[in-house]
């Protein structure tokens, strides 16, 4: 499970199937919702909560069933294609949606020929006897996604269970769908992105080593190891940092250091309340991104880098206190 720390991992609680063999035949009915989740946003929030009070309500199991990898990984593995959440991620998030269980079914080409019927029988009814099963309007399942919440319905019908479609999810004249919001954070627009996601958009690494600019020329800064999800573009962030379990404020630079010459790829850190820190290889290093500062560009010089970034800390404590003053006025209201 990459991309979530060991740590947290002994966290996931709920249940998790990782085959249709691993689910029990006495686990009893269930309320369903089978999507990819990724981001786990507003959207989906809304789906699987209800998927837990309509549970509670008819003595049975909350269930979530989704995929990995992601479909389009197999599908097409020629398109690029980056997770907002990478599995263990996103079993954390669905987890705090207070679901009983996760069938987190392994997406092979089998799987993508099973027919909507099949998948409909086999799983939502044999294996997970569902009772109800809410989905998305446009949810679409089965080989060449030819099933559609209609079909859906229609084998409901037949086969006991009861289809609940839920309409289109806006936010501020957004789509909440996780292909907009990839898109948002791939444009750098990460304070959009969160009120689409209803948190902030965060990666969660360790440290890496990088070039020494940073120390040697700059400002002290933290570099993570190679990340192969989803990033925000590149340029200049208002950011939290969590080491271990302390939170930082700081400022991140995502992209190619262009002013140093030869381009590499890096998400360095800048902790504005440094203070000494043991990083080992295996440190948790988390971070959030609040707010898009500047595009990364090329400077004449280091001393105008520096200039620069002198800037975007001031800038950076002007955004915290502010966030604070805000933070506090309303806690006293």
């Amino acid at each position: 499970m990459v991309g979530l720390a060991r740590s947290q991992l002994l966290k996931i609680s709920m249940k998790v199937f990782h085959t249709l063999g691993d689910i029990s035949a006495d686990f009893g009915s269930t309320v369903v919702s089978v999507g990819n989740f990724d981001g786990v946003h507003r959207a989906h929030t809304h789906v699987l909560q209800q998927i837990v009070a309509r549970a509670r309500q008819k003595v049975a199991k909350a269930v979530a069933v989704t995929f990995e990898p992601h479909p389009i990984r197999i599908l097409r593995p020629d398109r690029p294609f980056k997770l907002l959440t990478p599995t263990a991620e996103k079993l954390r998030l669905l987890q705090q949606t207070g679901i009983d269980a996760v069938l987190l079914l392994p997406f092979t080409r089998d799987l993508s020929l099973m027919s909507p019927q099949q998948f409909a029988d086999s799983i939502l009814k044999q294996k997970l006897q569902a009772i109800e099963v809410h989905e998305g309007y446009n949810f679409r399942f089965g080989h060449k996604a030819a099933g559609d919440v209609a079909m859906l319905s229609g084998f409901g019908h037949t086969m006991g269970f009861e289809v609940i479609t839920y309409p289109e999810m806006r936010v501020r004249g957004e789509p909440v769908s996780s292909s907009h919001i990839r898109g948002l954070i791939a444009s750098g627009r990460v304070s959009r992105a969160r009120h689409l996601l209803g948190r902030t958009f965060r990666i969660l690494s360790t440290p890496g080593r990088g070039r020494g600019y940073g120390s040697k020329y700059t400002v002290p800064t933290i570099n993570l190891s190679r990340y192969e999800e989803l990033v925000p573009a590149d340029g200049v962030y208002i950011t939290r940092t969590r080491v271990q379990e302390e939170f930082f404020d700081s400022v991140t630079n995502v992209g190619n250091r262009p002013t140093f010459g030869e381009e590499s790829f890096a998400i360095e850190t800048h902790i504005l309340n440094f203070h000494p820190l043991e990083l080992r290889p295996e440190t948790d290093v988390e971070l959030i991104f609040l707010n898009h500062l500047r595009e990364e560009v090329k400077f004449p010089s280091v001393e105008a880098l520096r200039e620069q970034i002198a800037e975007d800390i001031q800038t950076a404590r002007r955004y915290f206190h502010l966030a604070r003053r805000c933070s506090n006025s309303r806690g006293r209201e």
